[in-house]
C-alpha cells in the first residue's frame, strides 16, 4: 500500500522534470535584423530655388547575399559636380524576398535614422548634407547635399549608416553627420562606404 500511494507523486515529480526540462531547452526567438540587398542613392540636380531640374542619376551598392552579410559587394562610386546642389533619394530592397524596404523605415521613421560620415563630411568638407524628408521627420531618405564649388579634394568616401531603435532625443542625434551616432543607442542596419568623386 505504501508503494502504491507513493507512484502518483514520483508520476508527477517526473512529468514536472520533464516539462521544466523542455520548457529551457525551446529556442529563444530573437529579432533578426532585415537583411538589405541593394542601395540606391539618387540624386536630382536642385536650382537656386530649389526646385529639381535636369535628370536624375543613381549610384547603387548590392551584394545577393546582403550587404553586411556577403563578402563583396558592389559599389558603384558616385559621381557629382562641384558647386552643384542636389536633392539625394534613398532607397532600400531586398532582393531576396522581393521586398522593398523603403516604404518600411518610413512607415517606422520614429525608429530609423541615417547618418552620414567618411572623409565627404570632415575637415573642409566636399559635402554638406541636411535632412530633407518629405514627412517632416528626421529620418534621411531624402536630404539636401551641396558639393563644394572648390573642394579641397576630388575623391573622398560617403559612409551611410542606418540605425533602428536609437533614442532621436539624444543631443546630437538630429544632426546628420553625428560622429557619435552609436551614443544614442539602437543598431545599424547597414553600414556602407561609398567612394565618391567630384568632377
Amino acid at each position: 500500500m505504501y508503494t502504491v500511494k507513493r507512484l502518483p507523486f514520483y508520476a508527477l515529480a517526473l512529468a514536472t522534470f520533464a516539462f521544466a526540462s523542455c520548457e529551457s531547452e525551446d529556442p529563444v526567438m530573437e529579432n533578426e535584423e532585415e537583411v538589405i540587398t541593394d542601395v540606391t542613392l539618387s540624386f536630382t540636380e536642385l536650382n537656386a530655388t530649389g526646385d529639381p531640374i535636369g535628370t536624375k542619376i543613381s549610384f547603387k551598392a548590392s551584394d545577393p547575399q546582403g550587404i553586411e552579410l556577403g563578402t563583396a559587394p558592389t559599389i558603384e562610386p558616385v559621381n557629382l559636380i562641384k558647386g552643384k546642389t542636389y536633392r539625394m533619394e534613398i532607397t532600400v530592397a531586398n532582393a531576396i524576398a522581393n521586398e522593398d524596404i523603403t516604404s518600411e523605415i518610413l512607415a517606422e521613421g520614429d525608429a530609423h535614422q541615417f547618418y552620414f560620415l567618411g572623409t565627404a563630411f570632415v575637415g573642409s568638407p566636399p559635402l554638406t548634407i541636411a535632412y530633407d524628408d518629405a514627412s517632416g521627420q528626421l529620418i534621411g531618405l531624402r536630404t539636401k547635399v551641396t558639393v563644394a564649388a572648390s573642394p579641397g579634394f576630388n575623391n573622398a568616401t560617403m559612409r551611410v549608416i542606418l540605425r533602428h531603435d536609437l533614442n532621436k532625443s539624444y543631443p546630437g542625434a538630429n544632426n546628420p553627420n553625428f560622429q557619435n551616432y552609436e551614443q544614442a543607442g539602437g543598431e545599424s542596419d547597414l553600414d556602407i562606404n561609398f567612394p565618391l568623386v567630384i568632377n
